[in-house]
């Protein structure tokens, strides 16, 4: 069955049978050779590369223009693997082009070809050269006649000795294309010898030409002549794209010419076109097909101008748009390739079969395409499609395989087990690997299968069964046959009882927050176990993600009903419950309608608005399957805290309205509303808030400064005070304030305005106010459309006088370290107009100054006070002041004292606490102070109640101390020694636990013990302080 394959597996020393059918293929390049050109190798050989990949693996061979190369004959050619070494290079015999040929069982493909070129540069063949006679203003061209080269050359000209070379400019030009030097008008500087320069760009090397000597004829100067133009284009170049193109073009002439280009059509050039650069050569790179046109080079000068023209035109190398792809076909199956490519000129296309020109007696070709009728097994090969032009030419490859098998199994066999409900339908495929196609058969069991109206055989081969009933299952064969063999294969139907919903979900109408089960109950065969899966919108409920609200609940294997918690707006909508198994899939469909309160009305406009009303209109909220029964609306400015409720025109909008205007508003503010919508389910979302309006301006403005006062100030001074106006109740721009006042019983007022909107206080000064006179104040408002109202009159009183006199008896003694009480006279003469609101007390230590005093002050009539926080054994400056609203009085003689010694430092130590029935006794050692320090005068002893705020305290002259207290409980205790310097430092807390209440008439000698056992000495140890 598979006579070719095993042929040629034969032919190879392997076993094609066991390769896998797609490993093998014909010859594809993965390197081609390209062209070389060489500049005088030292290892004198080339290499030409060639890789192809292919199963089996191709072998090479190489053309050298045209003509096979054997390298076991000639042995300056070698091949190392695909590749082609050629030593022992020889100019005359080794240029030229190379074509690689990879081939292996299945076809040979030839690559493109390479050219192998030798550079060189030859020495000029002449010595001399005659002399050149030209007159003074005459144009000359010097020949250079290059030597025999291969390869690109540059040019340039010696004048006299080396390194002097010829600079270009405007007047002399030295063509690239010729190697000529061209002087526009001979200057008595040029007369000298002119040596041609000739470089290799590919070998770099150089050889000069022989001197020619540039004389001044002695018959007179050359007169004015018209342009005549010596280097110019061709009438027509060729330019690949994408490359650079250079024109030359240069005169001779008197006065020198000017070179100048354009483009015929007039289109200016584009900004590649480096314009410095355009004098005597035209340079334009990355060439496009928008550069190709008539081009003119205009040689001009005062005698007159000449022009030279010249037509780019545009070529590019062939560029596939298509290619060819392997094919694999069948024995008397048709074929048809087509390969495009694109190209300027067009290409034109021929086709290669295994390397050789494609006879076309059987095979149809058309340009690119291919048609082959009816293949056979001759026509398999390597094909390949060349796209060329006079620029270039393109390779495209393919593999053609004419398969001829017999069916075979062995890679598909039929399904061995199919399962199908009752009344379904079931495709059993039979697809075997053969070609030509053939016949197929079927049969069930033993006996052969008969088509009719419920069981067909597809084109394909396959079997067709519909309306499945239960005498269907059993086992079923296919057979294939073409003329190579025939195969079979078999598998096993088997059919399952049908699955049937019988307990499908059902339409449901919900209210937000409920919980509903959706129920899917079905029937199934008992050998299946079914799956059900839960959608929403077509979309599978994923129940991990959206356990929140969606869980499983079907307890059985015939149930899969799903629980929706807590009902969303968003859960409305289809839900469908898919049950499969591995037989077959139902489905059942329920729609959910969820009411709830609406959605934002939309769109909410100002379509009217004055000082202080606002016409509003929205477009309805959805009412999420409830009827909206009223509209809301809110409104918000910048001085609000969020959003407040309005009053409304209707007082109540009817969920059918879609206007209202808003009343109550301030003039001159700036107001966002939002609407919301209701319903019996509840309140709805807020619509999003209209665009801010201002409310228009007002002059009536109802608001009038608060809390007016005053008093105060300097000598000669009335102030007054209020508190300003918010802006949201200034009415308007231009805000400011009216200030009134007149003397208590004038009938005259005396206004001022305060322009200021956040003013809050107006001082009015005049040497004839007298001190502390009552003035009838009133506080009114402005704005740019008028005054508003005075808010009502109140009397203030003009400023004061400082008291006149200063305190008398000053006396000043220590109270402790940190204490001095001060006791004075009071000011005699206390008068209206010289009130005393209280004494000020300025004090400083005997290193300060009185700049730097500290100051304490007293209110009413107080005469005594004591100053705090001061340092110990330190002597303090004092004196006191009278003072009132005006200012402080004349200070009184200045008395010191000085600060007792600080109290003692070291704490009570060594304290020792025993219980004896309901009492506490304390012992502990005496403090002793420092020498800097007060002397110890008694002890205090605080103590109370655990947990418990209140203190008591006890003070004694001695280290010891009996308190009377409950024993049920537990005290905290602290002690600190007493000085007259003050309070020292206090021992660490003692916590005293309590005892219980049968302990308390204990024995003696039971108290005793206790006594003995609860005796303690607390150092350090103990607790924190109170």
């Amino acid at each position: 069955h598979t006579g070719p394959w095993k042929c040629l597996g034969l032919a190879l020393g392997m076993d094609l049978e066991a390769m896998p059918v797609y490993a093998l293929h014909g010859p594809v390049f993965t390197q081609e050779p390209s062209s070389v050109v060489l500049s005088g190798n030292k290892e004198n050989k080339v290499v030409l590369n060639c890789e192809a990949k292919g199963s089996p693996p191709p072998n090479y061979r190489w053309k050298a223009n045209g003509t096979f190369l054997d390298p076991r004959v000639d042995y300056h050619y070698t091949l190392v693997r695909g590749n082609l070494v050629i030593s022992r290079l020889n100019k005359d015999r080794d240029v030229g082009s190379y074509q690689c040929v990879a081939s292996n069982p299945f076809g040979t493909i030839v690559s493109k070809e390479a050219s192998l070129q030798f550079a060189y540069l030859e020495n000029f063949k002449t010595q001399t050269r005659s002399a050149v006679s030209v007159r003074e203003g005459q144009g000359v061209v010097l020949l250079c006649g290059p030597p025999p080269h291969s390869g690109e050359l540059t040019y340039s000209w010696i004048f006299n000795e080396y390194p002097s070379f010829v600079q270009q400019d405007n007047r002399r030009f030295v063509s690239q294309e010729t190697g000529n030097l061209y002087i526009a008008k001979v200057e008595p500087s040029d007369v000298g010898n002119y040596t041609c320069v000739v470089t290799n760009t590919v070998t770099q090397s150089r050889v000069q030409g022989p001197p020619t000597p540039l004389v001044l004829r002695t018959d007179g100067v050359m007169g004015e002549y018209e342009p005549k133009i010596e280097v110019q284009f061709p009438e027509s170049v060729p330019v690949a794209k994408g490359s650079t193109v250079k024109m030359e073009c240069f005169a001779l002439g008197n006065p020198v010419p000017a070179i100048t280009w354009r483009r015929a059509d007039g289109i200016p050039f584009p900004r590649k076109v480096d314009s410095a650069k355009k004098s005597g050569v035209l340079e334009i790179p990355f060439f496009q097909q928008d550069d190709a046109g008539l081009y003119e080079c205009i040689a001009e000068n005062s005698k007159g101008k000449n022009v030279a023209r010249g037509k780019l035109t545009f070529y590019a190398q062939p560029h596939w748009v298509q290619r060819i792809s392997d094919a694999h076909m069948s024995i008397d199956d048709g074929l048809s390739w087509e390969c495009r490519a694109s190209g300027k000129p067009k290409p034109s296309y021929k086709w290669l079969k295994n390397g050789e020109p494609l006879e076309t007696e059987r095979i149809q070709v058309t340009n690119g395409a291919l048609t082959i009728s009816a293949l056979n097994l001759l026509d398999s090969g390597m094909y390949q499609c060349v796209a060329e032009n006079k620029y270039g030419e393109i390779y495209s490859t393919a593999e053609l395989r004419v398969i001829a098998v017999a069916p075979d199994f062995s890679e598909n066999r039929l399904k061995r087990l199919s399962m199908v409900k009752v009344g379904g339908e079931v495709v059993i495929h039979c697809k075997p690997r053969m070609s030509p196609r053939g016949i197929f058969s079927w049969s069930k069991g033993n006996e052969a299968l008969r088509e009719n109206e419920r069981i067909s055989v597809l084109e394909d081969g396959s079997l067709r069964i519909v309306n499945v009933t239960k005498a269907d299952d059993g086992s079923y064969t296919c057979v294939a046959r073409n003329q190579f063999g025939e195969a079979s294969s078999s598998g096993t139907l088997v059919v399952k009882d049908a699955t049937v919903i019988t307990g499908p979900p059902s339409d449901m109408d919900v209210t937000v927050g409920e919980s509903i089960v959706l129920p899917c109950q079905v029937s199934h065969d008992i050998s299946l176990d079914p799956t059900f899966t839960w959608s929403f919108n077509g979309e599978p409920i994923d129940f991990r993600r959206d356990g929140d609200y969606f869980e499983k609940v079907g307890g059985q294997h015939s149930a899969g009903d799903m629980m929706i918690r807590s009902v969303q707006l968003k859960h409305a909508g289809r839900y469908s419950c898919v049950v499969e198994t591995s037989v077959d899939a139902v489905s059942a469909e329920a729609d959910l309608i969820v009411r709830g309160p609406p959605g934002p009305p939309e769109h909410v406009e100002v379509e009217e608005i004055s000082d202080t009303t606002a016409l509003l209109s929205w477009r309805p909220a959805p009412d999420n399957h409830s009827p909206i029964t009223s509209y809301t609306i809110q409104a918000r400015t910048p001085f609000s805290v969020g959003w407040q409720a309005v009053t409304t025109v209707p007082e109540l909008i009817d969920g059918r309205q879609l206007t209202a205007t808003v009343v109550e508003l301030s003039p001159w503010v700036e107001y966002e509303f939002r609407v919301v919508a209701n319903n019996a389910i509840g309140i709805g979302e807020s619509s999003v808030p209209s665009k801010q309006a201002r409310t228009e301006e007002a002059s009536d403005s109802k608001v009038t400064p608060s809390n007016v006062s005053g008093g105060g100030g300097s000598r000669s001074e009335l102030v007054i005070t209020w508190e300003p106006v918010p802006e949201e109740l200034q009415a308007g721009p231009g805000f400011g304030y009216v200030v009134a006042f007149r003397p208590l019983g004038s009938t005259s007022w005396m206004q001022a305005a305060v322009t200021s909107a956040d003013a809050s206080r107006y001082v009015y000064k005049n040497e004839s106010i007298p001190p502390f006179s009552p003035y009838e104040v009133k506080v009114g408002v402005y704005n740019n459309k008028g005054e508003g109202h005075f808010g009502p009159s109140v009397t203030i009183y003009s400023a004061e006088e400082e008291p006149a006199r200063a305190p008398t008896k000053i006396r000043a003694r220590s109270l402790s370290a940190s204490e001095i009480e001060v006791s004075w006279r009071p000011v005699s003469g206390n008068t209206s107009k010289r009130r005393v609101l209280g004494y000020e007390l300025r004090y400083w230590s005997q290193d300060g100054k009185d700049e730097t005093a500290s100051i304490g002050r007293t209110a009413g009539n107080k005469t005594v006070a004591v100053i705090k926080g001061l340092k110990g054994s330190t002597l303090y400056h004092i004196t006191v002041r009278a003072y009132n609203s005006a200012g402080v009085g004349p200070p009184s003689v200045t008395v010191n004292a000085t600060t007792k010694k600080p109290p003692p430092s070291q704490p009570p130590l060594k304290i020792v606490w025993n219980t004896s029935d309901s009492k506490i006794i304390l012992n502990w050692d005496q403090v002793k102070a420092l020498e800097n320090e007060s002397e110890v005068t008694g002890y205090k002893v605080l103590y109370k109640r655990n947990k418990q705020s209140s203190t008591s305290v006890i003070e004694t002259n001695t280290t010891s101390v009996e308190l009377s207290l409950p024993s049920d409980d537990e005290y905290v205790i602290q002690i600190k020694p007493l000085s007259d310097g003050g309070d020292g430092s206090s021992s660490k807390q003692i916590t005293i636990p309590g005892s219980p209440g049968s302990d308390a008439v204990a024995s003696a000698s039971k108290v005793s013990t206790l006594s003995a056992l609860s005796t303690i000495v607390l150092s350090f140890t103990a607790r924190s302080t109170l």
